[in-house]
């Protein structure tokens, strides 16, 4: 079991790098984009449009990324990934 998280680490990773995934948002969206994951309230337009810039792909890898971060061990996954959905659709 370790080995496939360790191959889903690195595929995940080279989606990142392979996209310029980390590159696409400045850090405040990033942050605010974030904590619509964890609170009941939306992003700004400008946050949206850069949402939506990032692309499908790399919001939903770095979801993932989060999402596999021991820090972040303690969340519900699935949770979190349907808020970054709720996210993503609005």
């Amino acid at each position: 079991m370790a080995s496939l998280n360790v191959y889903s680490v690195l595929v995940n990773d080279q989606i990142i790098k392979e996209n310029n995934c980390e590159t696409k948002m400045g850090l405040p969206c990033v942050l605010k984009a974030f904590t619509t994951f964890f609170e009941t309230r939306s992003i700004s337009n400008m946050c949206c449009a850069e949402v939506v810039l990032l692309g499908k792909v790399c919001h939903s890898a770095l979801v993932k990324t989060t999402l596999e971060n021991p820090l972040f061990q303690d969340l519900v996954p699935a949770t979190i990934i349907t808020k970054s959905i709720q996210t993503w659709n609005n």
